[in-house]
């Protein structure tokens, strides 16, 4: 019998930070790196930077929901963005960095809503991650696809250098508190 799989959709800033983050992540069969949220068709990384697009970097995420629940995205998803910045993630600013979590159904939105609220409530602060109706998904160029993987110096220098791994301890502490 043929696993069911379904297809989260997330934008957390930088896709590359994303990507590495679900990627092995037990009952995810893949991941992507792209654009979401947009009206332009086939968008390019060019394009989308520009923040002219309406796109977002997203990732998009293959999962089989019998070992990892769309609830588990979630946790996953929110310990790895700011969901206290409009208007964008770390160094990364811009419409094309706001983070989102892009829905397919009601009970997603349901999930969504009701983590959103918890982690508002354990933040003592208005969380300001959008969540949005499932959109078109755009696979970005090859060369962004598992650069953290293809790239683990500059990867890692990047993310070092753009404070994402001291805001995120930063939240983990407050979560904690």
């Amino acid at each position: 019998m043929a696993e069911t799989t379904k297809k989260a959709i997330f934008a957390g800033g930088c896709f590359w930070c994303m990507q590495s983050e679900f990627t092995g992540l037990k009952g995810v069969s893949e991941t992507w790196v792209g654009y979401a949220g947009g009206t332009e068709a086939n968008p390019t990384y060019e394009h989308v930077s520009s923040g002219k697009t309406g796109h977002r970097e997203a990732i998009e995420i293959t999962y089989n929901p019998a070992q990892v629940p769309y609830t588990k995205l979630l946790e996953v998803f929110w310990s790895n963005v700011d969901p206290l910045d409009a208007t964008g993630q770390f160094c990364d600013q811009g419409p094309q960095y706001k983070s989102g979590i892009f829905v397919n159904d009601a009970t997603e939105r349901a999930a969504a809503e009701a983590s959103k609220a918890a982690l508002s409530q354990q933040l003592g602060e208005d969380v300001l991650t959008d969540i949005l109706p499932a959109a078109t998904f755009w696979r970005a160029e090859a060369y962004h696809q598992n650069y953290s993987a293809k790239n683990p110096f500059k990867y890692k220098l990047y993310r070092t250098g753009c404070g994402r791994d001291g805001r995120l301890n930063e939240l983990e502490k407050l979560r904690d508190n």
